[in-house]
């Protein structure tokens, strides 16, 4: 179906970002991901072009509109380059409401220009080794001591994890109130007793630096707080919804993406003398999943709209982000089969894109947890 969503402004834009992928990511993608990281040289081009720092105040260097249709721009680009080690979307779409709508004036100005040049990547740190999608569960402490917090504890599984030179963390301020006792502390490269663990290796997201962090009584300045103390579940509620679109978004780039080149794939190859997607079956799975991802597209395009309008609902969030995650590893599994054996093969993008798109339905919450909000706001 055609789209509505975007005007000139927003294809002007998808036009750079497209041309910067092809100049300065996707000749060197294969080579990161044998490194297991982006080198930060990208982060600092890609702010020099206006990729970082989307819906940040001009005053600091960023893009001064608050519009998300530019973000969904630069995660649809970066899925259609294969370009899927670069952590820009966490960036600008998880991390930066966080800076923009909580911190301080002095937080701002002392992080905010390096967000949007690139020199200052950042992170955030929720998931811990004994909590992921349950972060009531979260042991990490802070203790406040004079001017400053202790912070003491184990991240794992954050993206950006190595490159980041900001990480929010998630930590419990008061042992006693439960989901009520967590604040958000910026963490800051080279504090003392900060340390972080191995890059882990992971079964897609090669390119993609994820990492476990270590805090050993670091001394975290009481300035460093972000929003207010013991409201870090209030905080981290507000700002899920478009993390969740964020990957509903990405879901749905990388299906059509796949798709697309799956069907030009069956157009080519032959078997028993005609082209596969002249056989019935083909034209089935084919004509299923152009209607699902459509349907899947229609609905998160919806979620953008309302999002701008501030409108979106932590459900109609969840509702699309296990929905458009489900359907995208369908689509990998369906396009790899029909690839055949070349599309097990790693030198084919299909072996690639299922490996990447399997941990959509788990990372940011499970399936299962958004299906947990689903059925709660339904009154069960």
């Amino acid at each position: 179906m055609k789209r509505e969503l975007f005007d000139t402004d927003h294809e002007l834009f998808r036009e750079s970002v497209a041309e910067f992928l092809k100049r300065e990511a996707t000749p060197y993608h294969a080579e990161w991901e044998n490194e297991g990281i982006v080198p930060r040289e990208v982060w600092h081009k890609a702010g020099e072009v206006g990729i970082l720092g989307l819906g940040v105040p001009e005053e600091f260097g960023g893009s001064g509109v608050a519009d998300y249709r530019f973000n969904a721009v630069v995660t649809e680009e970066v899925c259609r380059a294969h370009t899927s080690g670069l952590g820009f979307s966490l960036h600008n779409d998880v991390v930066a409401p966080y800076l923009v709508d909580l911190a301080t004036a002095e937080q701002k100005a002392r992080w905010l220009p390096g967000f949007c040049s690139g020199e200052l990547i950042t992170a955030i740190a929720m998931t811990e080794p004994g909590a992921g999608s349950d972060l009531q569960g979260v042991q990490t402490s802070a203790v406040r001591d004079g001017d400053a917090f202790v912070l003491n504890g184990q991240k794992t599984f954050i993206t950006n994890g190595i490159n980041a030179d900001l990480v929010i963390v998630v930590a419990r301020t008061d042992p006693e109130a439960g989901a009520h006792g967590l604040s958000l502390l910026a963490v800051e490269r080279g504090m003392p007793g900060f340390e972080r663990g191995r890059n882990l290796d992971k079964v897609g997201l090669k390119a993609q630096d994820t990492a476990e962090l270590f805090f050993s009584d670091v001394r975290v300045p009481a300035e460093n707080l972000i929003g207010q103390v013991n409201q870090g579940f209030i905080h981290l509620m507000d700002n899920l919804p478009q993390e969740r679109l964020s990957i509903a978004c990405s879901a749905v780039a990388s299906a059509e993406m796949m798709l697309a080149e799956t069907i030009e794939y069956c157009k080519e190859r032959t078997a028993f003398g005609r082209p596969i997607g002249k056989f019935q079956n083909t034209r089935f799975v084919l004509a299923e999943l152009a209607t699902e991802v459509d349907i899947a597209r229609t609905y998160v395009d919806r979620g953008i709209t309302l999002l701008n309008r501030g409108e979106l609902t932590v459900d109609d969030a969840a509702k699309a982000k296990w929905w458009t995650t489900e359907l995208t590893n369908k689509v990998m599994d369906r396009c790899l089969q029909l690839h055949g054996g070349y599309g097990y093969m790693m030198e084919y993008s299909v072996a690639k894109a299922w490996q990447d798109a399997r941990v959509q339905s788990i990372y940011g919450g499970t399936t299962e947890i958004m299906k947990e909000i689903v059925g709660r706001s339904l009154g069960l």
